[in-house]
C-alpha cells in the first residue's frame, strides 16, 4: 500500500492527531493547490482550489497543528462529493 493510500484511510478514520502539513499533502494529491492571499489580511485563512476550479476554504491550525475534527468531516465530504461529478 502506497504511503498516500495510508494517509487516505487515516483522514477517513479521523484521527484526533491529524495534521495540518498532512492535509496539505492529501489537498494536492487530489490536485488542490494554494491561493496566495493578495493582501496583509489574510490571517490564518487558507483558500485552495483545483482544476476544476473546486475551491476549499479552511483557516490553519495554530498554534498547534492539528486540525479539528469537523475539519476533517468537511474535507471527507468535500472530496467525496467531487468524486461524482
Amino acid at each position: 500500500m502506497a504511503k498516500i493510500d495510508k494517509l487516505i484511510l487515516r483522514l477517513l478514520n479521523k484521527p484526533s492527531d491529524f495534521t495540518w502539513i498532512e492535509l496539505i499533502k492529501l489537498l494536492k494529491y487530489f490536485g488542490y493547490s494554494e491561493l496566495k492571499s493578495k493582501g496583509k489580511t489574510g490571517g490564518s485563512r487558507r483558500k485552495f482550489v483545483n482544476k476544476n476550479m473546486g475551491i476549499i476554504i479552511l483557516h490553519e491550525s495554530h498554534p498547534g497543528s492539528i486540525v479539528k475534527n469537523h475539519v476533517l468531516k468537511q474535507i471527507i465530504e468535500k472530496l467525496k462529493l467531487e468524486e461524482n461529478e
